[in-house]
């Protein structure tokens, strides 16, 4: 068995039902189930984009290499996040201040790390995109889109110094913040699915 081929399928195949499940759980509004989900992406998409690191050629290993740290600087941001929320959210009395920080929906200091984390992985996609020379439809698909995912960067990063996030958490159920994550799951959930197509080609 080649695990060079393997794990990047087993990633990608991680990446698709995770996003999909998200988008699920977001519409029914299941905020635990959302919060183990994006426990398990970063790991499929380490090793998906670890896949694509491994492949590419040598004069775009620059590329290549930027996006594997973004990858892993995003995988420890996600999962402290999720992890918090998972046990000591879910299972201690938090006084008020520390609810402000640490619970995510109060859309305070953790939620901030989270926005940062996919911020960060943004850029990952983006240089794993430009590492890629795409010989294929769907490769040339994959590049255009991981690369196009690289703008959520900006947005991620620098709209909640803003503050535009702080009167959020005063406004009960966030409809339009569901609604905008589900999006992001239909953009995002072509990239699961080109990966592993490219993964099998290879």
């Amino acid at each position: 068995m080649d695990l060079n081929k393997m794990i990047p399928k087993v990633g990608s195949v991680i990446v698709t039902v995770t996003v999909s499940l998200f988008a699920f759980f977001q519409i029914i509004n299941f905020a635990m189930g959302s919060f183990f989900v994006c426990l398990i992406l970063p790991i499929g998409f380490i090793m998906m984009t670890a896949g694509l690191h491994y492949e590419c050629e040598s004069d775009r290993k620059v590329a290549a290499n930027s996006g594997m740290v973004f990858a892993a600087v995003y995988c420890m941001f996600i999962m402290l996040v999720y992890f918090a929320q998972l046990t000591t959210v879910n299972n201690e009395q938090l006084t008020e201040q520390a609810a402000k920080l640490i619970e995510f929906n109060k859309f305070g200091l953790i939620f901030n790390y989270d926005l940062l984390g996919y911020g960060i992985m943004a850029l990952s996609t983006f240089f794993t995109g430009l590492s890629m020379k795409a010989k294929s439809q769907t490769d040339k698909w994959l590049k255009a889109l991981m690369m196009i995912h690289g703008v959520f960067f900006l947005s991620c990063t620098f709209m909640p110094m803003t503050g535009m996030f702080s009167k959020m958490s005063s406004d009960g159920d966030n409809i339009g913040g569901r609604l905008a994550l589900v999006a992001w799951c239909v953009y995002f959930l072509p990239v699961g699915i080109l990966s592993l197509l490219h993964f099998r080609k290879r």
